[in-house]
């Protein structure tokens, strides 16, 4: 069984989805979650009325104080983790990645889980030029138009030693099953 950080941003769109995937992988047996959630996450997780699915889903469920408190940034540096994934990841979560920012519980536990060598897995809200179509808490569908700077940092993003980017939720449960 494989533990992993599953690191929560303030992304609405995809929450739902990404947590369903992460239902299946925990019944599964597969992986043994701990849920890290950013300030703006939790706030999302909310108003998505997720937070009761998120603590069933998971062994333990962590919500961001400041950019090192809860301490999982060192058991991940130290391998007690076999990955973590940012999912779903803000444009501004991964704005912050890409230009080297570590300002944030998610963030700075990017950057020192690369540091020591741990695979990071990021599925991007904003990950493709055009429109996307969201759903809000209230179930109301709101159409997006997507920033070429969002999209830039996505591509550079691609191109960052030690991350995966992964393209839907269910790319999460086929990175965790494919894996050895």
């Amino acid at each position: 069984m494989k533990r992993i950080v599953w690191g929560i941003t303030g992304a609405g769109d995809l929450l739902p989805e990404v947590l369903e995937e992460m239902e299946k992988l925990s019944d599964a047996g597969n992986v043994e979650i701990t849920a890290c959630l950013s300030k703006a996450g939790y706030t999302v997780v909310r108003w998505y009325k997720l937070a009761e699915k998120i603590q069933k889903t998971s062994k333990k469920v962590i919500v961001e104080k400041d950019a090192n408190t809860p301490f999982i940034v060192g058991p991940l540096q130290l391998g007690r983790f076999h990955s973590l994934l940012v999912a779903p990841a803000t444009g501004n979560t991964v704005a912050k990645i890409v230009h080297g920012i570590a300002d944030t519980l998610i963030t700075n536990a990017v950057a020192q889980a690369q540091k020591a060598g741990v695979p990071v897995y990021i599925l991007p809200v904003d990950r493709r030029l055009g429109e996307i179509v969201t759903r809000l808490p209230s179930g109301e569908e709101k159409t997006l138009i997507m920033r070429d700077i969002d999209i830039e940092n996505v591509n550079k993003l691609k191109a960052m030693k030690g991350i995966t980017l992964l393209e839907t939720p269910r790319d999460i449960g086929e990175a965790y099953s494919n894996e050895g």
